[in-house]
């Protein structure tokens, strides 16, 4: 809740947002509704083991290879800034061969 809150408050109110989300069982809960509904936020689900229908996911690969894999931060906060610090190169560098092939590969469709 705490991310779509975030996501929510990066727009105008008057601004529908659409998530796409997976079959995650918190992702189906009332206050996820209730929350969705008081916030002008469309809520789409990819079926049931199809996660890989929604188009994040492929991103999500390059991030586990480059700031997860191998490694054992110390602490959730170091983490947290190594993610953002991945992000931010990402966004950099779209055209990185190493990161479209790993994101290429992820991608169905």
């Amino acid at each position: 809740m705490e991310f779509c809150r975030y996501i929510r408050s990066l727009y105008p109110p008057p601004t529908q947002l659409h998530f796409v989300l997976d079959n995650f069982s918190p992702h189906h809960g009332k206050k996820m509704r209730q929350w969705a509904a008081q916030n002008n936020v469309e809520l789409a689900y990819t079926p049931h083991y199809a996660s890989w229908l929604n188009r994040i996911e492929a991103q999500f690969r390059a991030l586990r290879y480059f700031t997860l894999a191998g490694t054992d931060h110390p602490d959730h906060a170091t983490q947290a800034r190594l993610i953002r610090r991945y992000i931010h190169w990402r966004n950099r560098n779209t055209n990185n061969p190493c990161l479209k092939r790993l994101i290429n590969t992820a991608n169905v469709a």
